[in-house]
């Protein structure tokens, strides 16, 4: 039985070091998705995804772009390991004598890995959010302190611009949500994610195990570096696209602050139901192609490192004492 299983250490490293690499090289555009999602008819502060990284830069600084990254670093490595490990657990178990898994086991082995990973992304994606979107609040009470002062009401003492407030942090944050809401605030829009992750995995996993094996040229034998990375990015585009109207939920439901008169939503119906009334069916595609831009090589650098086996090499180097 010492075929090709891979022990349990190697898949929790390889998925968090691909997480670690990814994050890295997309957050940006991660960024850009939050807060165009989050701007409602009528507050629109951004165009495009160049236009929302052009302003943060000029406002924010370069740095500004990657407010909210150190939440996903901490926690993508235990949410991607969690995502791999436990769909090829499922795979391992729904798989009989080494037989090719039909596309509803494959779907239900991509269904028990979404569900497994809501556990870290949820807090996750809360605090991350946040932060990310202070900036494009903060932007706005900027703007509309510069209109009052330059029509001031007749009569009306001109106003003194208030102290910037200060950033939060992720730790300040938790700690607030834990105080005010308990350990149900970290895990607010659980539902959400619940109904964008689940159907993710069910589309991604069965989509790139088919793929990479088209490109696989014997069947014993693992698929090329560059099928691998190809077949990732192909079918992590195509499941982030598919689900993204429940990712503008998900993300409206988990913003706490609000730009003057913008929506506020009582759950995961209330909020579906005021973007299609207020901002119509195209509201639910906001941020689709920035999504798409920032799963398709965080999958792809994801199933490259898991399928090179990079901890395998690394656990072979710790437990080799001639190494």
């Amino acid at each position: 039985m010492a075929d090709k299983q891979i022990s349990l250490p190697a898949k929790l490293i390889n998925g968090g070091i691909a997480g670690l690499i990814g994050v890295t090289c997309v957050f940006p555009i991660d960024l850009a998705k939050t807060r165009l999602q989050n701007q409602q008819n009528g507050q629109r502060m951004y165009s495009s995804m160049s236009d929302c990284l052009i302003k943060t830069i000029r406002s924010e600084g370069y740095f500004g772009m990657y407010r909210g990254a150190a939440v996903n670093l901490t926690l993508v490595t235990p949410e991607k390991a969690i995502k791999l490990a436990a769909n090829d657990f499922f795979r391992h178990q729904l798989s009989k004598d080494g037989q090719k898994l039909t596309l509803p086991k494959e779907m239900l082995a991509g269904c028990g890995a979404g569900t497994c990973q809501v556990i870290v992304t949820t807090p996750m994606e809360m605090l991350k959010i946040q932060l990310q979107d202070a900036g494009r609040v903060a932007a706005q009470k900027k703007i509309l302190a510069a209109q009052a002062q330059l029509s001031p009401q007749a009569g009306a003492p001109p106003s003194v611009e208030a102290p910037a407030a200060p950033r939060p942090t992720a730790t300040q944050l938790t700690r607030d949500l834990l105080r005010s809401r308990g350990i149900a605030g970290l895990y607010k829009g659980l539902g959400a994610t619940l109904l964008r992750d689940v159907p993710f995995s069910i589309v991604y996993f069965p989509l790139f195990a088919n793929l990479d094996q088209l490109g696989r040229p014997a069947s014993e034998e693992k698929s090329p570096f560059y099928i691998s990375f190809l077949a990732g990015c192909v079918a992590g585009s195509t499941a982030a696209v598919a689900v993204n109207p429940c990712d503008v939920v998900k993300t409206r439901l988990q913003s706490l602050q609000r730009c003057v008169n913008e929506d506020t939503y009582s759950g995961f119906l209330d909020c579906a139901r005021k973007i299609w009334r207020h901002e119509g069916p195209s509201a639910f595609l906001k941020g689709a192609y920035c999504r798409a831009l920032v799963i398709a090589p965080l999958f792809g650098i994801a199933q490259v490192v898991y399928f090179l086996g990079i901890a395998e090499s690394l656990l072979g180097l710790l437990q080799d004492p001639q190494a």
